[in-house]
């Protein structure tokens, strides 16, 4: 079955936590999660660096729908995407740490690039 991972939440849940985890990817460059969440903020923050490209008002709404904070997705759209404005896609990195102590859950560290 493909698609989306469902990182054991409900659909609201899990969209909420991709939400605040891509915000947070945008705002300070990298975070350390699990291997499977940073497979799947990648997606979504890629998503957002191309909408963020684009010149049109309906990303740009798009791009403010999704992320949480307006500064951050103002960054998205005045920073992010001039910057990567040569490159199509591969905004991020993704880099396996080991394993987390208390569960032996595969840790990596996504960032943009």
């Amino acid at each position: 079955m493909a698609g989306t991972r469902k990182l054991g939440r409900a659909s609201d849940h899990r969209r909420a936590m991709l939400r605040a985890m891509v915000t947070y990817l945008l705002e300070n460059g990298k975070i350390e999660t699990t291997v499977t969440r940073a497979k799947e903020v990648r997606a979504v923050a890629e998503k957002m660096i191309t909408l963020g490209k684009q010149e049109d008002l309906h990303s740009k709404r798009q791009v403010f729908s999704f992320i949480t904070k307006e500064a951050v997705a103002k960054k998205t759209i005045d920073e992010l995407g001039p910057k990567y404005a040569d490159r199509n896609g591969g905004y991020t990195r993704i880099i396996k740490t080991g394993v987390r102590r208390g569960d032996a859950a595969e840790m990596a560290i996504i960032e943009l690039v």
